[in-house]
């Protein structure tokens, strides 16, 4: 059983990994040839592993790779030093105080994986993805590249460096932000559930904005369960002049006198006229409908992260050197990528299996071997024991 294998059906640590395929596979694997063999895969197979999933991903795409993907997540540590990788910063998991590491991945239409790259936990998440698409075009000679990412690697910098090398890009807008006059304008649109319009920004962008019904609810809904929360804490006196600042719902708290705090009531009410609106930033010739359509599909990478630090269990890595982290996360990256093929095929097939379901029986299906003593003839038979077992096996045939 590979470590990929391992990682998608039983993803725990090497320790226990060994002692998995030891008692349930009859597989006696020394743990010093498990991190062995990291080292190998960090020098010699990561480059290896991400040609072999772009290949593969080129081919079920019909050679189309116009498009791509990219977003960012961290990865925390349950350490208390930092070292040259491991360092402390804006962890998306809310583990401020733990040094991480900042993980970018690429992925095409479809969220087929197609490469990745690990960064030092303070790296700000914006000068991540240009290191990564960069190189992604290069190694493979592509030419036009649409790129797509939300909002939070919109930035000047990043847009003036896609711009300059010659990228059109999709970024998720950041509509509260923009100038007065654009705001009003955003505002004036009066859009009704599932109607969109397009403003010019300046003259290599545009901004589409869009609206939403059920996004308006959520927004509303995350509105007033934030200030819930902050009426809960001013009259409980747990908050105090520190708690200032501008991230989340705290943007409603102000100063009242000197030390006093009180809740911005006026600031919650004209946040409430943005619910429901979002904004794409794009300098593409495509239609606003085309945009965010193509947009929608960033769900998929979302997806990637989602089912990689959960499903595949990422986190926890309990290596500390550097090579080793990158070993780990080149197995979870090639789990991913058996994943999504999985995926692929239930889909063709039209199987009503999910592709977790379908590890979930796999688990369950074993295989004996016997031995006749007579004369030493080996029989090896795989055990269908239930109708889910039984379904399994017709689609793939074992």
């Amino acid at each position: 059983m590979s470590p990929t294998v391992s990682r998608l059906c039983f993803p725990v640590s090497k320790l226990r990994t060994v002692d998995y395929l030891k008692k349930y596979h009859s597989i006696d694997i020394d743990e010093d040839r498990i991190y062995r063999y990291l080292d190998k895969l960090y020098n010699k197979q990561k480059d290896a592993v991400q040609q072999i999933s772009y290949q593969h991903t080129l081919k079920v795409l019909n050679n189309q790779m116009s498009i791509v993907f990219y977003d960012v997540t961290t990865l925390y540590f349950e350490i208390d030093d930092q070292d040259d990788l491991r360092k402390t910063g804006f962890s998306k998991e809310g583990r401020h105080q733990n040094p991480q590491i900042v993980l970018g991945l690429l992925v095409s239409v479809g969220g087929y994986p197609l490469a990745y790259e690990i960064f030092e936990g303070n790296k700000y998440e914006g000068h991540t993805m240009l290191p990564v698409i960069d190189a992604f075009k290069k190694k493979y000679e592509l030419g036009k590249m649409v790129v797509i990412a939300d909002s939070g690697l919109l930035s000047n910098e990043n847009i003036i460096d896609l711009q300059g090398n010659g990228y059109e890009f999709i970024l998720g807008a950041r509509i509260k932000n923009e100038k007065q006059p654009l705001q009003k304008q955003i505002l004036s649109l009066k859009l009704k559930n599932g109607e969109s319009a397009l403003l010019k920004k300046d003259e290599q962008t545009r901004l589409i904005i869009s609206y939403s019904l059920s996004r308006h609810k959520k927004d509303q809904a995350n509105r007033e369960r934030g200030l819930l929360k902050l009426e809960k804490q001013v009259k409980s006196g747990r908050l105090t002049k520190a708690n200032i600042n501008n991230r989340g719902y705290n943007k409603y708290l102000k100063l009242d006198g000197e030390i006093k705090v009180d809740i911005d009531r006026d600031k919650f009410t004209a946040d409430g006229k943005w619910d429901g609106l979002k904004g794409y930033l794009t300098n593409t010739t495509l239609s606003k409908e085309e945009i965010i359509e193509n947009y929608n599909h960033l769900w998929r990478i979302e997806k990637a992260f989602r089912v990689s630090k959960h499903d595949l269990k990422i986190r926890p890595i309990d290596h500390r050197l550097h090579r080793r982290i990158e070993a780990h996360v080149c197995i979870a990256f090639a789990a991913y990528k058996v994943f999504k093929e999985l995926e692929r095929q239930l889909y063709e097939m039209k199987a009503n299996l999910s592709p977790e379901k379908a590890i979930e029986i796999a688990k369950t299906i074993y295989s004996l071997k016997v031995l006749n003593p007579l004369n030493n003839e080996v029989v090896e038979q795989t055990l269908i024991l239930n109708e889910e077992q039984k379904y399994l096996s017709q689609l793939f045939n074992f």
